[in-house]
């Protein structure tokens, strides 16, 4: 392509009048076709030389040798300015034009052209012309050819045509501009050293972004490649063909565009590698000072920072103080330490792409930084680790010191409880406050211990270190033992006392034990004698029973005998304690009276119990012998008689105490039930007596007999009263008041003995 003397945006508002234009049409010589559309409107010559220069400068040499055709549109203009055109041709493109073709309006000029004639001046002119009408226009050029002003079918779109070589324009200037600008940028690079200041990277940037050009050209050439811009094969508009297709091949544009961006590709991708290596210099001397700057500030300012905090602090309050300044110190670091991670990754970055001298640089730079940042994080590490142990034991021993303050102060108080109950649990508060202190004591050995050895596994400084360290630590090492010797001593102390106040509140305990015993061995003997006259009325119904309650009811005594005898002798050790704690009894002084009072008592009323059960059993012993005998003395039915009246009388006495009172055995019903049984055996008797009686008076005379039948009516009518209420009493309470009068006899006896 040709050199391009004249740019499309110099003459843009020319161009857009569209006054020529190149349609892309050719004549049967493969001549171009320039096509000037004269309007009504004044055409301005010098306008139009503007657009004729430019679009001339557009196609080769090679093209522009086969000649054009030139296509004068002068069917809105008047002759006059035709003439104009047609001359001014011969000044602008005379070797170029082949044939000049005047489209006239139909029988306007016919007067007029013979005053001048084109044919005449062709060899004046140097080209052909011709006028002809629109509609003979196809005798000279191919109506494919032609634009559709012309009767033709050719597509043309100015504007798209303009605004396509606009992008065309640009692109060539951009990227021509650009391939100069990086040639001479790459080709410097190779004439200086690698180390350049900083203001040699001005020349790094282009006048425009690469990136930019390279996409431009791309669409450019998407855009020719589709042959929307300077391309066609057939060099006509039919369907499916695109817009515009001016000029083929003879344009180059596509090559043009193809050549422009390899050219541009090639120097950008060196330009790229130039950047990046002297970003990665920059990258590695940026990262070299920054390295040097956080081992500066951690050997010197961090490191004389940490050397002057050495102290653990004579009590929690000083410990927080000493805490809270580490933590300023350790915010400090954290700042360098958050560089020392920044870095650590962009020299791993750097690692991972870097030649051979870079690594090896790049590798000492960071194993510097990392030695010096991992010791100093663990002279920061040990420090809090000292003090996080120092707080630790200064509050464990504040926490001891408030305990033993504590159990101090509860031995110092006099000992005053009202039972046994508040005794035990003053023993065991004060056990518990005394374990409680052993428990803290351990604690702040460990916390001790642990001090110590976070202070001797602190790691040591350079030969820098201040003379005052070894002086310090060897303080806070002795206030430590001494923190711990005083504490064992005041705990000693207090376990001294606490043995004392033990033994004191044990025999205390043993006291309000033995006054509580004793209280319910009156109660249990109150309890015997409730049961004793309460459920203690049976006789029993025959012999053998009787002698089985008599039995039980001894058993029954001797558990009240043992319940007393206990009781007494709780008493007596309450005396023995009250005289060793010197304090005189609250109880037992009232109680030894009430125990003798109940055990007089129940002596007189199991005595009298005893003597029913054996008058009972008298009673019955002698009533079934006579039951059993066939011959019977009348004195033997007496004697049973009166044996079983006594008995009666007996049940209705009341028990005489030794302070006067009475009190009945059980209830009136209870001793009504028992006397019942008593009467059935009467009955019985009293049969007995009437069938002797009544074998006697058979002997006898018919006298007597009548005198017995008498007697046997009024024995028979006092038999059958008698029958009746027994009978009534048997079905409803005789078997059942029987069994659970004896069955309470036994659950008061084994209870008694369970509680004794």
């Amino acid at each position: 392509m040709s050199n391009v003397t004249m740019e499309a945006t110099t003459i843009l508002p020319v161009l857009k009048k569209k006054l020529a234009f190149l349609s892309g049409g050719k004549d049967r010589r493969s001549g171009l076709i320039l096509t000037i559309p004269l309007s009504s409107d004044q055409t301005s010559m010098e306008e139009l030389s503007d657009t004729l220069d430019y679009l001339l400068s557009i196609p080769s040499e090679k093209c522009k040798a086969r000649g054009f055709t030139v296509i004068v549109d002068g069917r809105k203009s008047q002759w006059n300015i035709v003439k104009t055109v047609v001359l001014m041709l011969q000044n602008v493109i005379p070797a170029e034009v082949s044939l000049v073709c005047v489209v006239k309006p139909d029988e306007f000029w016919d007067k007029k052209v013979t005053h001048f004639c084109f044919w005449k001046e062709k060899d004046r002119l140097g080209f052909e012309v011709i006028l002809v009408s629109a509609n003979k226009l196809t005798r000279y050029i191919e109506p494919c050819q032609l634009t559709d002003d012309f009767g033709g079918s050719l597509d043309y779109d100015h504007s798209d045509w303009l605004n396509k070589r606009l992008v065309f324009e640009k692109f060539t200037k951009e990227s021509t501009s650009l391939l100069d600008e990086l040639s001479i940028i790459n080709e410097g690079d190779k004439s200086s050293s690698v180390d350049k200041d900083k203001s040699a990277d001005c020349a790094l940037l282009p006048s425009f972004d690469p990136e930019t050009v390279l996409q431009t050209g791309h669409e450019l050439l998407s855009e020719l490649q589709q042959r929307r811009f300077n391309g066609s094969e057939g060099g006509g508009g039919g369907q499916g063909g695109p817009a515009w297709c001016p000029m083929e091949e003879e344009l180059l544009a596509q090559p043009q565009v193809m050549k422009l961006l390899d050219s541009l590709r090639e120097q950008y991708t060196r330009y790229q590698e130039l950047c990046r290596q002297r970003n990665k210099r920059t990258q590695l001397d940026e990262i070299h000072a920054k390295v040097m700057q956080v081992v500066t500030w951690l050997q010197g300012p961090g490191s004389e920072l940490l050397k002057t905090q050495q102290a653990i602090g004579d009590s929690m309050r000083a410990a927080q103080a000493l805490q809270q300044k580490h933590e300023e110190i350790e915010s400090q670091h954290s700042e360098w330490f958050a560089v020392y991670v920044e870095l650590n990754q962009q020299i791993a970055a750097l690692l991972s792409a870097g030649e051979e001298e870079e690594v090896v640089e790049l590798k000492a730079l960071q194993q510097q930084l990392s030695d010096v940042c991992y010791r100093q994080a663990a002279h920061l590490e040990s420090r809090q680790n000292v003090l996080q142990a120092a707080q630790g034991f200064h509050g464990t021993t504040q926490e001891l010191s408030q305990q033993l303050d504590g159990l101090l102060g509860m031995l110092c108080a006099d000992v005053a409880p009202a039972d046994g109950a508040s005794i035990q649990q003053n023993l065991k508060l004060l056990e518990e406050k005394l374990q409680t202190v052993e428990a803290g004591l351990s604690s702040l050995r460990q916390k001790g211990a642990l001090v110590l050895e976070q202070m001797c596994s602190q790691p040591s400084w350079s030969l820098e270190e201040t003379e005052s360290s070894p002086g310090e630590q060897q303080d806070n090492v002795q206030q430590i033992q001494s923190v711990m010797e005083e504490m064992q001593l005041r705990k000693q102390r207090c376990e001294d006392m606490v043995d004392v106040r033990r033994l004191k509140m044990l025999q205390m305990v043993q006291l309000f034990k033995c006054e509580e015993d004793a209280l319910q061995a009156v109660e249990w003997l109150g309890e015997l004698l409730d049961a004793l006259l309460k459920t203690h009325v049976r006789l029993g119904d025959d012999c053998q029973e009787t002698r089985t309650m008599l039995d039980k009811h001894r058993k029954f005594v001797d558990v009240a005998q043992s319940t007393y005898d206990y009781g007494r002798q709780l008493l007596q050790a309450t005396v023995v304690l009250c005289q060793s704690l010197r304090c005189t009894t609250r109880s037992s002084g009232d109680t030894l009276p009430r125990l003798n009072r109940v055990w007089k008592q129940f002596s007189v009323s199991a005595e009298e119990r005893q003597q029913r059960l054996e008058l009972a059993l008298n009673f019955h012993t002698a009533a079934e012998r006579v039951l059993q005998l066939e011959c019977v003395e009348a004195e033997s039915l007496d004697e049973v008689d009166s044996s079983g009246k006594t008995l009666l009388d007996r049940l209705t006495t009341p028990i005489i105490f030794p302070d006067g009172s009475e009190q009945y055995f059980g209830s009136p019903s209870d001793t009504a039930a028992a006397a019942e049984g008593v009467r059935e055996r009467l009955l019985l008797v009293e049969e007995r007596r009437l069938q002797l009686q009544e074998a006697r008076l058979h002997n006898d005379d018919e006298e007597e007999e009548e005198e017995v039948e008498q007697v046997l009516n009024g024995q028979e009518a006092r038999l059958d009263v008698i029958g009746e209420e027994l009978s009534e009493k048997e079905e409803q309470d005789e078997e059942e008041e029987a069994e659970e009068e004896a069955g309470q006899q036994d659950e008061d006896l084994e209870r008694a003995t369970q509680d004794c």
